[in-house]
């Protein structure tokens, strides 16, 4: 069995002191393929240096996260450009739009992600979605761009039925994480009206840890945890699960 985790910050600050090890702990578990979202430039090298120790292992994308959108917004997008250039990624992301931190950014937050969604269609590539308290902004840029060459993941998706068929017209798959195991989540609640070819697993460690680790530090590992809570969504055994969403990632990201 190999499962796949579609988003992971393995080199965020959260495990400078035991990297390895947690993940040696993924790797234990059948945790195969980490696939590893940008935030801005100032973590490029530590995830350029990350894929050069773990080469089977690791799976990069470059993007511009929203909430770190500013001023210097330009600057940001250049250096996304020149990565894409001049090293090979699996998609573009994590990008969106994130209003639950600053309002004040929305529009520059929209040009940003506007202007990525054509980057990875100049690279045929996929988008990895943020979106916090923005599900209708994201959804008209969306809108905007639709199209065969638009295709993805809807990262850490946390709407209604609704807006999950919505996510799926455009293309996107649904990373589902540790939220899906909260009581208030909501999402289990109506996830087995989604067929398991539009899902993929993911847990954004050092994030949103399921039950019954919520509101620790997140790690790969984990992710066991909602694989088997999946399973008890769908009925089905964890393996199939595993089986299905890692071939679902591999098409996304054309591994």
């Amino acid at each position: 069995m190999i499962i796949t985790d579609t988003h992971t910050h393995l080199y965020s600050e959260a495990f400078s002191e035991d990297q390895d090890e947690m993940i040696q702990r993924a790797l234990d578990a059948n945790v195969k393929r980490f696939f590893i979202p940008a935030i801005d430039s100032t973590y490029t090298k530590s995830m350029l240096d990350l894929q050069k120790k773990y080469p089977e292992h690791v799976y990069l994308m470059m993007g511009f996260h929203p909430t770190h959108v500013k001023e210097n917004y330009l600057d940001e997008l250049a250096h996304v450009e020149e990565m894409l250039e001049t090293h090979k990624f699996y998609a573009v992301g994590e990008i969106g739009i994130d209003l639950y931190w600053d309002k004040t950014t929305l529009e520059i937050q929209q040009k940003a992600f506007k202007h990525q969604i054509k980057l990875a269609k100049k690279y045929k590539l996929p988008i990895v979605i943020h979106c916090r308290d923005a599900f209708d902004e994201v959804f008209e840029v969306l809108e905007s761009e639709k199209g065969d060459d638009l295709f993805g993941i809807f990262h850490c998706f946390t709407g209604n039925l609704e807006q999950a068929k919505q996510a799926i017209s455009y293309n996107m798959a649904l990373g589902i994480g540790g939220v899906v195991t909260f009581k208030n989540g909501k999402i289990d609640q109506f996830l087995n009206e989604i067929d398991l070819k539009h899902i993929v697993l993911e847990t954004d460690s050092p994030y949103l840890a399921p039950k019954p680790f919520r509101g620790k530090r997140n790690e790969s590992a984990y992710i066991a945890n909602v694989l088997d809570k999946l399973a008890d969504i769908y009925s089905i055994s964890a393996e199939t699960i595993a089986d299905l969403t890692t071939e679902n990632s591999k098409a996304i990201f054309k591994i």
